[in-house]
């Protein structure tokens, strides 16, 4: 193995650093082939590829670990497989298969051992599996060739200044997806339609946006680009929404509050609930729960103070590091969630 790089782990942004490997599998001719390694970071492409006029574009975050024992943990790839290719389904795109998508991941994982951040560091190896139509189309229609590939980067702890409740804000002038559209797949053009938003709520000192339902703006749908959840009561609430990307995260804190004794309810939230609740978080794959202190509608003026001592909530905060524990070994994992490797 080359020797481990000089990297500083705990000041590393979220965003792509260089490996030394990705790995790539091509489908055509109705098949998928061998997956291939690659040390190049580029792709070639035809111009007139469906992923660039067409929106044929998928992908999945997920993150793997080196724990307490030295292993790696891979968390919950097994999900991640489902939902590309539920994504895939919903572009008319080939789904990619369990085994080769658990095949790949694994590999890219073992031939970039050397950028798995040290355990107690904070920072961890994010992977991006993505598929992209490469089929050249200049007429609106599905492709017949695919590129699926996996690339990895480390990645720096996501609360950099501390673990500490943020700021976000409802803006009713824009929708992240239209109703019954793609919000609940996973593709490019979801991210590229909150941009603006999220550019704007930045700027007047928001760390995300909380979508409204984009039917009748009357309930809670996504956090930026993350899942919402709150506390109410002992109870773990949800927005349920045809809109919203089904978070493994999301659905690991369900497990976790079920078995921590919380009733667990995945319903429609109204915005004046907010008043009413006593923690809120987003939760992701980047930063798994970021608590929220403060909601600001920013259409009527209304502020929901969240977080009233200004300290993240004790139940976010017990299911976020329960859930790091069981990441990085600390905790059994009783639920089969990690993918565990020796290197």
């Amino acid at each position: 193995m080359k020797d481990i790089p000089q990297l500083d782990w705990a000041t590393l942004p979220f965003g792509y650093q260089k490996t030394d490997y990705n790995v790539r599998c091509t489908f055509t001719d109705g098949k998928w082939g061998e997956p291939e390694v690659s040390e190049s970071e580029t792709i070639n492409i035809h111009m007139a590829a469906t992923a660039l006029h067409y929106g044929q574009e998928i992908f999945e975050g997920l993150k793997a670990f080196r724990g307490v024992d030295g292993k790696v943990r891979i968390f919950r790839l097994e999900e991640n497989a489902k939902r590309i290719r539920e994504s895939a389904k919903g572009l008319c795109m080939e789904p990619v298969p369990e085994e080769l998508f658990r095949k790949m991941i694994i590999k890219v994982v073992e031939l970039n051992a050397r950028f798995i951040p040290p355990y107690g560091s904070g920072a961890s190896l994010y992977i991006r599996p993505f598929e992209i139509g490469m089929t050249a189309s200049v007429g609106v229609r599905k492709a017949v060739d695919y590129l699926f590939m996996v690339l990895v980067s480390p990645v720096g702890p996501y609360f950099k200044t501390g673990y500490a409740p943020t700021k976000i804000c409802i803006m009713r002038e824009y929708d992240r997806v239209a109703p019954k559209g793609t919000g609940r797949w996973k593709v490019g053009g979801n991210y590229a339609a909150s941009l603006s938003a999220g550019e704007r709520a930045h700027a007047l000192g928001y760390s995300a946006v909380l979508y409204l339902d984009p039917k009748d703006k009357k309930y809670l749908d996504e956090c930026g680009p993350a899942n919402f959840f709150a506390i109410k009561d002992g109870v773990y609430i949800t927005p349920e929404s045809e809109s919203i990307l089904p978070s493994i995260t999301n659905m690991s804190f369900q497990q976790l509050a079920a078995d921590h004794g919380l009733e667990v309810q995945c319903r429609h939230i109204t915005v004046d609930e907010l008043e009413s609740v006593q923690e809120a978080a987003a939760c992701g794959t980047a930063a798994v729960a970021s608590p929220v202190g403060e909601i600001d509608d920013l259409d009527t003026g209304k502020k929901y103070i969240i977080a009233k001592d200004g300290k993240p909530g004790p139940v976010t905060t017990m299911l976020y590091n329960h859930l790091r524990a069981i990441q990085h070994g600390e905790e059994p994992d009783i639920y089969g969630w990690n993918t565990v490797l020796d290197i």
